[in-house]
């Protein structure tokens, strides 16, 4: 298929900018994946619409505050938003050396160190061996490599726990498509995040809150939870022409022992086993097998659903609209059709439903 299957027109207007003032209010647009029918709700009504004996999954991955503005040592603004933590290898970690001498920074200073793939703007500035300092040198770094993506591997220098530096110096990392600043940066997250790691949030979940939540348990709908940490995938576009020949970026996640026993009792059972986002979709179908059997895992997966490909580890899916000829689109395109997917999107368009991370969602069973 082309890359060009998956484009729609979107009037800018519709991309939200901001939160909606109460989570659970949002609009939610359910549709039928076999039939393509579709019915208009809000997302408060989202127990009525599930069955007793349906299982949800969350994914409780926590967004750090991966954005950072610093400076290089000769002068001029950089900024970087952390995607992956690597492991530093005993190879790297003499290149790292090496790099961190020339430019000043003493290895044997005792600061603790991390490795991260990282965003960079402006790009020419980040060639190898370049220092850069943020804050007022609380956290300093060396580039390291650059991957064949156009990234950068980023040795970080720092004092204490590398999360606590984020916090006092890092800012959310908002998708480009937000132009406008976010308020309260709890809003970017899940009210059920948990494990920090993630560069974007899963948004999907964004418009539940503990009191839905417990609704939804109390009417006898399982919840359980992976973790899958949002890395490059996220913000990587398609660029290639013919969509077989995109290749996904790895992203961690695990698939604890109790979800992956509870989804397997739950449709041993004939309930439903609802996805709530395109990371919990992906994490469960990369550990199911031809039965649809979940096994526990951790690790990375670079599994990239496209129409075509058979799902077996969901029967539902919970998401946001997504950017015309992302990944995310042709994962949805392969659960419920690719014509049902983009009348579902013009529709909604339509009826002028807010698109993108802090938009609306759509339930797909």
């Amino acid at each position: 298929m082309q890359k060009s299957d998956f484009y729609f027109d979107l009037p800018k207007e519709l991309i939200a900018q901001t939160p909606i003032e109460h989570r659970e209010q949002s609009r939610l647009l359910m549709m039928d994946r076999r039939t393509g029918k579709t019915a208009h709700h809000h997302f408060y009504e989202l127990p009525n619409l599930l069955k007793k004996g349906d299982c949800l999954i969350l994914n409780d991955s926590r967004v750090i505050p991966a954005r950072l503005l610093g400076k290089r040592d000769t002068g001029g603004a950089v900024e970087i938003v952390l995607l992956r933590e690597m492991e530093e290898k005993r190879s790297d970690d003499s290149q790292i050396k090496r790099s961190s001498e020339k430019e000043g920074e003493s290895p044997s200073s005792g600061r603790s160190t991390t490795t991260w793939e990282c965003l960079v703007r402006p790009g020419r500035k980040f060639k190898e061996g370049a220092k850069l300092i943020f804050g007022d040198g609380e956290l300093t770094a060396v580039v390291t490599n650059e991957t064949s993506e156009g990234n950068r591997l980023i040795k970080f220098f720092f004092d204490g726990i590398f999360l606590e530096v984020l916090e006092r110096l890092g800012r959310t990392p908002l998708p480009p498509y937000i132009t406008e600043e976010l308020q309260d940066s709890e809003r970017y997250q899940t009210v059920y995040s948990k494990v920090s790691g993630s560069a974007a949030a899963p948004t999907a979940g964004l418009h539940f809150t503990n009191e839905l939540l417990e609704e939804i348990a109390s009417k006898g709908i399982e919840i359980r939870y992976i973790t899958l940490h949002v890395g490059l995938g996220t913000f990587r576009p398609v660029k290639v022409d013919n969509i077989e020949d995109h290749q996904m970026h790895a992203e961690y996640f695990i698939i604890p022992e109790d979800t992956a026993e509870t989804v397997n009792r739950v449709r041993a059972n004939g309930g439903r086993v609802v996805a709530v986002g395109t990371t919990s979709c992906r994490a469960l179908e990369a550990c199911a097998d031809e039965n649809g059997i979940i096994t526990p895992f951790s690790g990375f997966t670079e599994i990239f659903i496209y129409p075509g490909y058979t799902y077996r580890g969901i029967d539902g899916l919970i998401t946001n609209f997504h950017l015309p000829e992302s990944t995310l689109i042709m994962l949805v395109s392969a659960f419920c059709g690719r014509d049902n997917t983009m009348n579902a999107y013009h529709e909604a368009i339509d009826l002028r439903y807010r698109f993108f991370s802090f938009g609306d969602a759509m339930l797909i069973v």
